[in-house]
């Protein structure tokens, strides 16, 4: 029998992904390095929230499903059915992954900011040279 780790209050339950130890650029991150790097995970289960947050209308800021970024001290660790779990608080989280369809800085085509002739800083094209 399967089982679902609900977490209480303002708590979630994460899967943990595997660390990419290589980057976009090639540079492979070595195992020993100094400092741990962020974990990713994906969300399978959130807590209700604490209960002032109904009359201050706050929400959840994550959902089952969502892709998140949190520092290698976060929570507590449990195991569930063989598999390893995050159990931590959502203010311990860094942030939430999302694809972009169109880059916030040049606007996906590689033409926009001052930058010209460079690769973009957020999506990574290379950005159409303008002649003086």
């Amino acid at each position: 029998m399967r089982h679902l780790l609900k977490p209480i209050f303002d708590r979630v339950t994460i899967k943990e992904l595997e660390p990419d130890r290589i980057r976009r650029s090639g540079l492979v991150v070595p195992e020993g390095s100094r400092e741990d790097p962020p974990q990713h995970g994906i969300v399978l289960a959130v807590g209700p929230g604490l209960d002032w947050w109904d009359a201050a209308s706050v929400k959840m800021p994550v959902n089952p499903g969502d892709h998140v970024v949190f520092p290698a001290s976060a929570g507590s660790w449990v195991d569930v059915d063989e598999e390893r779990l995050l159990v931590c608080r959502v203010g311990e989280l860094l942030g939430v992954l999302e694809e972009i369809g169109i880059c916030p800085y040049c606007g996906g085509s590689g033409g926009a900011g001052s930058l010209s002739g460079t690769e973009c800083p957020v999506c990574g094209r290379e950005q159409a040279r303008t002649e003086p």
